[in-house]
């Protein structure tokens, strides 16, 4: 457990006579890019709620660098450096990029009032990062192009130093360019030392930039496999047979 970032163990959650979560036991390693696929209603993004602490799971223990942990909210999960970026994006679209990334965090001076100059270097700084060059920080969210709204969405959780960014179906809607830099992203995260969970349904997306994949189908865990110990045809037949890889 010592050499694993995030652990979840025995993880069940019920919604009403539903059972999402079925003793699933999912970690991620520190610097480690998972993908975490399975057809919909697997049981996904009811993990990552409960990681995120959006959910509280009915049984079953979290351990963040070793140690056990419990989330109430979604602040408690950002304090300990996990950041999820939803396929919303959850971006004010009429606000400019600096907003948008210091959104709940602003940058202000000795009186208490934004420091909008600090907050747009800093905003150059964190795009820069992850490899997004943009002429014009203070354009509204809303002109800008699908792969950038995502380059925003995920320069916020590098910049505030998150150890595990969780990624739900950042490439979904959008084109071939865009899904591209969105996974150049990905590798920039990766080389600056931090772990990503990425959820998606497009395995071609997926499948390069991951170093492991995960398969949830009805609720439990049906695979487990290291990139090299598996394919995408592989992966697709486990997904669309729902049988679990031995």
């Amino acid at each position: 457990m010592e050499n694993m970032l995030v652990r979840t163990v025995n993880i069940h959650k019920w919604f009403g006579k539903v059972h999402a979560l079925n003793g699933v036991d999912f970690d991620v390693g520190y610097n480690e890019v998972v993908g975490l696929v399975g057809d919909n209603g697997a049981g996904k993004s009811t993990l990552i709620k409960i990681l995120s602490g959006v959910y509280k799971a009915d049984e079953g223990e979290i351990y963040y660098k070793g140690e056990r942990v419990k989330f109430t909210s979604p602040s408690d999960a950002r304090k300990l450096g996990i950041e999820t970026v939803y396929q919303e994006q959850a971006l004010a679209t009429n606000m400019n990029i600096p907003r948008n990334i210091f959104m709940g965090r602003e940058v202000t001076g000795p009186l208490g009032l934004i420091d909008m100059k600090a907050m747009m270097e800093r905003s150059g700084e964190a795009l820069e990062n992850i490899g997004l060059h943009m002429k014009r920080l203070d354009s509204p969210v809303r002109v800008l192009s699908g792969g950038e709204r995502q380059g925003v969405a995920i320069a916020r959780p590098l910049y505030f130093k998150a150890g595990l960014v969780v990624l739900d179906e950042p490439t979904i809607a959008l084109s071939v360019k865009e899904s591209q830099q969105v996974l150049a992203f990905m590798e920039r995260l990766k080389k600056q030392g931090v772990s990503v969970i990425f959820i998606s349904h497009n395995l071609h997306h997926v499948f390069p930039v991951a170093d492991r994949f995960v398969i949830l189908t009805h609720g439990e865990k049906t695979a487990d496999a290291k990139k090299e110990e598996t394919s995408i045809d592989e992966l697709e037949e486990l997904i669309i047979s729902g049988r679990a890889r031995h």
